[in-house]
């Protein structure tokens, strides 16, 4: 009764007052294959005190973060935070609304929606930005929703090099929805081949840096899909230093937010960024705020759009998405805005910097190359002369951490390993993961 209110008593009560025998006639109007998909979770029987035991053991096994050296990637970084970020996300006028789902009422909470926006915008080269949403790959997969409702098809072309959690969230929206996902392979550049788009899509999904690292080649790309959306994801920290994906014509731009002063933590919390043109607005998913003036003639904010079921006519709803994650955009909001654009092109700049450093010293090892020559940002995939696994066990005893192996395979790319380099990379921990990567191979 602590958890489960409702008896066996209460159900039968409610489910008589709507005149049905049983909890299977209640949901008869999920279709079946639906109700397939999903398993019972098969959970044993636990006391509060069992339970709480299992978690401290689990918490135990986990390996002390900031005991190791992170060249993780594949779409959390290891960027260094400034300390102001911190200050204003700890304060309780916006620490105790975290997820507004009345955001009226206050002018703070808008004030620092309206700026999350605008530079969202400036750096995208959008148009409108919404104030955020759960994180990268659910932004992804609302913005394929919002091509299919915008042009019709029900077909979506997806970059193979894509990172795979995103490519799991889009499968499975587009599985509910009735949308077919068709690939697009790498090409041996590690880019997307793009000689041949499939007819009759509602849009292109493109990742540059990709999930390899690569720097994906965007020139042109809009004019080859027609009436098709092009929505592109990107990193931010990258936007410091390439062309924004909006130069190039993309109609969407999202991307994970944790890199703009986020800490890494257990993969979350997160933050996703989405842009779109402004003729797209009222079909954008999310919340919008925007700037107006009172009866005074001051400046004042204010909700300008909020197309969920909660606000407007269900099938008007672009989607479910009940708020946004306006703690995670206010530290995102700090962040940029402390940076400032040459700050943030500074931070840029080291990425790339060490990043091809490191790429430099690992492939001057015997047997370790670059699986592609193209350009990359601060992550890059290395092929490598022996098991990867034992590799990057290896060098998790020695206190570097490295994405595992299997995130590649899944993509094609065999007997490899991606690191990601950002600005908090010495160059004396650079030189000793190389020094131990050789190591490690002599054993």
């Amino acid at each position: 009764m602590r958890y489960i209110a409702n008896t066996d008593a209460d159900r039968r009560e409610m489910l008589a007052t709507v005149g049905l025998g049983s909890l299977e006639q209640l949901f008869t109007d999920i279709p079946q294959r639906v109700k397939d998909r999903f398993q019972p979770l098969s959970l044993p029987a636990r006391t509060e005190m069992e339970v709480a035991r299992a978690l401290e053991e689990f918490v135990r096994s986990n390996n002390d973060w900031h005991g190791s050296i992170s060249f993780l990637g594949g779409g959390i970084y290891d960027h260094y935070i400034p300390s102001v970020v911190s200050h204003i996300t700890s304060r309780s006028e916006f620490y105790t609304a975290y997820t507004p789902y009345q955001p009226e009422v206050s002018q703070g909470t808008l004030t620092a929606m309206f700026e999350f926006q605008t530079l969202v915008c400036e750096l995208t080269a959008m148009e409108v930005a919404n104030a955020s949403m759960y994180d990268g790959a659910t932004a992804l997969a609302e913005g394929v929703l919002m091509a299919e409702r915008i042009v019709g098809n029900k077909r979506v072309a997806v970059a193979q090099p894509l990172f795979s959690h995103y490519r799991n969230v889009v499968d499975t929206y587009c599985w509910a929805s009735g949308i077919e996902v068709v690939e697009l392979r790498a090409t041996t550049e590690g880019r997307c081949d793009t000689a041949k788009i499939p007819d009759e899509l509602s849009s292109l999904v493109i990742q540059s840096p990709n999930a390899f690292g690569v720097i994906e080649e965007l020139e042109g790309l809009k004019d080859a899909l027609g009436k098709a959306l092009l929505i592109v994801v990107t990193n931010p920290i990258s936007l410091g230093l390439l062309a924004p994906p909006g130069q190039f014509g993309a109609d969407v731009v999202v991307s994970e937010g944790q890199p703009l002063g986020l800490s890494p933590s257990f993969g979350g919390p997160l933050l996703g960024l989405f842009a779109t043109r402004k003729r797209y607005l009222r079909q954008m998913p999310g919340r919008i705020a925007g700037q107006t003036v009172d009866t005074k003639g001051k400046i004042g904010y204010t909700m300008a759009a909020q197309t969920r079921e909660q606000h407007i006519r269900r099938e008007r709803a672009t989607s479910n998405i009940c708020t946004n994650s306006a703690l995670c955009a206010l530290a995102a909001t700090v962040y940029l805005a402390s940076l400032g654009a040459n700050g943030l092109q500074e931070v840029a700049r080291l990425n790339l910097e060490k990043a091809h450093y490191l790429a430099q010293q690992i492939t001057s090892l015997s047997g370790y190359r670059l699986a592609f020559q193209a350009p990359f940002f601060n992550e890059f995939t290395v092929q490598v002369p022996t098991d990867p696994q034992q590799l990057r066990a290896g060098l998790q005893e020695k206190g570097f951490l490295v994405d595992n192996p299997t995130q590649l395979a899944s993509l094609g790319v065999a007997d490899a390993l991606r690191f990601a380099v950002t600005e908090k990379r010495t160059k004396e921990e650079l030189d000793h993961m190389v020094k131990q990567l050789g190591e490690i191979q002599l054993e």
